[in-house]
């Protein structure tokens, strides 16, 4: 599947994968920063017998490109809009299931907000409603432009750092997290960085109001360990009808891979007890 994002300024692909036929129920994943469609890719090829997965590459992320001078203001709802426009097109007309990591969550959760008739239901993991303020938002971009300008200086040690973060200290700890490493140094650091100043929660338009609005059931899945999250996550269940926060043991920023058995689980009870229902 193709998906093309058009600008006023300029027409912007967005590479997506198809896993298993597309006659099944159908969940499109939303993977995070530094990461492409193909992290989803494990958790695919133990959903195919039931599922068909939509992996997507978001702007600026494995082979999907970025405008770098998109405006910061628009371009984070217009990708939104765009997979939306891309799902209703789509010749299955039933509604599709949706996970989303990280960023990649942040983006679900706009669309669950926004496109409501489009979702059976929908996981966000890890993930945030954005920031409450102007303010904030501001502050934040600044801060994600010197992170941008480390990442187009030296990426090697932009990455190093990167998971030097207490975020990641479970998955550092992880027998995968060498590879993943790797992976993520083949990247391209100028559309990461475009990525990061379009995409990132600086230009996430607030939706903390909205939560109270939601028709669409969620599910929330946090790790223990990741402290701020989990309070993130309690606060949106608290605001949020038709949601359930999920607290994985042991785990930090990065619990599907953590506990993938674990994250498969959940995912699947909860997805398979909407369809009986």
């Amino acid at each position: 599947m193709s998906i093309t994002t058009t600008t006023p300024k300029s027409e912007t692909p967005l590479d997506a994968e198809s896993v298993r036929d597309s006659s099944l129920p159908r969940i499109l994943f939303l993977h995070g920063f530094l990461g492409s469609g193909g992290d989803w890719v494990p958790f695919a090829q133990q959903l195919d017998k039931e599922y068909c997965c939509i992996l997507v590459d978001l702007p600026g992320h494995g082979e999907s490109e970025i405008e770098a001078n998109g405006d910061p203001d628009l371009f984070f709802t217009e990708t939104v809009d765009l997979l939306a426009e891309e799902l209703s097109r789509s010749a299955t007309p039933e509604p599709c299931f949706l996970v989303g990591y990280s960023m990649g969550g942040r983006i679900a959760l706009s669309l669950a907000l926004r496109y409501p008739e489009l979702f059976e239901k929908v996981i966000i993991v890890s993930a945030s409603p954005g920031l409450r303020t102007e303010a904030e938002r501001r502050s934040r971009r600044e801060s994600d432009e010197g992170i941008a300008r480390k990442i187009e200086r030296n990426f090697e040690g932009f990455i190093k750092e990167w998971y030097e973060q207490p975020l990641f200290s479970t998955l550092k700890n992880h027998p995968i997290f060498q590879e993943i490493e790797s992976e993520r140094i083949i990247n391209n650091p100028g559309n990461l960085a475009s990525a990061l100043r379009l995409l990132g929660t600086g230009c996430q338009p607030s939706v903390w109001e909205e939560l109270q609005n939601n028709r669409v059931p969620i599910q929330f899945f946090v790790g223990e360990k990741d402290l701020k999250f989990v309070e993130i996550n309690r606060q949106m269940v608290n605001l949020c009808p038709e949601s359930e926060l999920e607290i994985f043991p042991g785990c930090g920023h990065t619990l599907h891979i953590e506990n993938r058995e674990l994250f498969l689980d959940c995912l699947t009870r909860f997805f398979n007890k909407h369809q009986l229902s």
